[in-house]
């Protein structure tokens, strides 16, 4: 049996390491490969706020899914404290005796690797395999691969691979800046963002086709109006402009569900919608979008109740749920009648904006006979007091 033994921090595990796996399943034909996050690296600290051991395991898990014979192994951070490669190679030729094991490593670590914990050890023990990701690298490769030879023995086979430019520091960086979505799986991406490891920031491109991918299409250039919308009244009113266009993506995502569908969301999430609500898939989308806004996007508390309410409104409002409730009713694409004045009103002071809303809408709801939720009506009332004190003091 041929084990290919692959490690570091993998923090988090990227593009690059995914292609230097393929490369090595094709070229070594390993019966496994097992994919070892460190529990801690033996000459660095992990960086402050660093995701825990057991969150770059499940990172590893849905990076490495593709690979043939690959496996996420928690080896390392079973046994805690600082990960020396030599304690692994010693665990595993104890899990498997009759195995061959091969060590891959990069370019880097292999010209450092005479002076690592143990080193005779590891090539006693290990096939060494280096990758070399360039032409340029293999002279460097093969002298050192000759000079371990000579010194202890060691047993190399080169695996030819082709560079990927990724490293998980720049990648951690990128992903404060709504970046770097091109390096990672779309698995792990969506891990990191549903978590927000790394204070990572959702990526706009990336978020409209996960959004968009959950509607029917006529409704999408309602969505992508709503968040134009949005971020303009957002820029008007002092709101925080991403949270805005966040919310506003987001907002329909389940509109498309029947009321079945919704009431399966609402369980699974454990949400426990009102007597009215459970009647309403309409009233009911703006809910279990939040939820799935909240724990598969990892939206901030703000932008969640910001979808929350988007459909009845209430009492005491925030100006980011005013803002995506607004915009959710102007957006470019509506053409109802009385619209015009009150894109123009929403401009100008978005309490009046807001209460001309509601009225509108109320009126719309009475017209078709439908119950109307009471939330809608304390928002009414709410705004109301708010004008008549303006007008009060002016």
């Amino acid at each position: 049996m041929r084990i290919a033994i692959f490690g570091g921090s993998f923090n988090p595990p990227h593009r690059g390491h995914l292609n230097s796996a393929l490369y090595a399943a094709a070229q070594l034909k390993p019966d496994k490969l097992l994919i070892i996050p460190d529990h801690q690296p033996p000459h660095k600290a992990l960086e402050a706020g660093s995701p825990t051991p057991e969150e770059r395991l499940e990172m590893c898990r849905l990076n490495f899914a593709s690979v043939p014979g690959a496996e996420a192994s928690d080896i390392e951070i079973r046994r805690g404290g600082k990960s020396y490669t030599v304690d692994t190679v010693k665990a595993l030729q104890h899990q498997y005796p009759d195995a061959e094991l091969v060590m891959l490593l990069g370019t880097d670590m292999l010209l450092d690797l005479g002076r690592w914990y143990k080193a005779e050890y590891i090539m006693a023990h290990c096939v060494i395999a280096p990758f070399q990701r360039c032409d340029e690298e293999l002279v460097y490769i093969e002298a050192k691969a000759e000079e371990l030879r000579r010194r202890f023995g060691a047993r190399i086979e080169i695996i030819r691979s082709t560079p990927f430019a990724a490293a998980s520091t720049d990648i951690r960086d990128l992903l404060r800046q709504r970046e770097g979505v091109d390096l990672l799986t779309d698995e792990v991406y969506s891990y990191i963002i549903r978590k927000r490891l790394y204070g990572a920031q959702v990526n706009f491109p990336w978020l409209r086709e996960k959004s968009y991918a959950m509607l029917k299409p006529k409704r999408i250039p309602h969505v992508a109006g709503c968040e134009s919308e949005a971020v303009a009244l957002a820029r008007r009113w002092g709101a925080d402009e991403f949270m805005a266009a966040e919310a506003a993506i987001l907002h329909d995502c389940t509109k498309r569900l029947t009321r079945p569908e919704q009431l399966e969301l609402c369980r699974r999430y454990g949400y426990h919608p009102d007597e009215l609500e459970a009647s309403s898939e309409k009233l009911m989308h703006a809910k279990t979008g939040a939820e799935i806004a909240r724990q598969d996007f990892g939206c901030a508390p703000e932008v969640v109740s910001a979808i929350r309410w988007h459909t009845t409104g209430r009492a005491n409002m925030t100006l980011l749920e005013q803002i995506v409730y607004m915009a959710d009713y102007i957006e470019p694409n509506r053409d109802f009648e009385g619209v015009e004045p009150l894109r123009a009103l929403a401009y100008e002071d978005l309490n009046r904006a807001m209460l001309l809303g509601l009225d509108m809408s109320l009126e719309d709801i009475r017209s078709q006979g439908n119950p109307i939720h009471p939330n809608t009506l304390a928002a009414k009332e709410w705004f109301e007091k708010l004008v008549q004190e303006h007008n009060s003091e002016t």
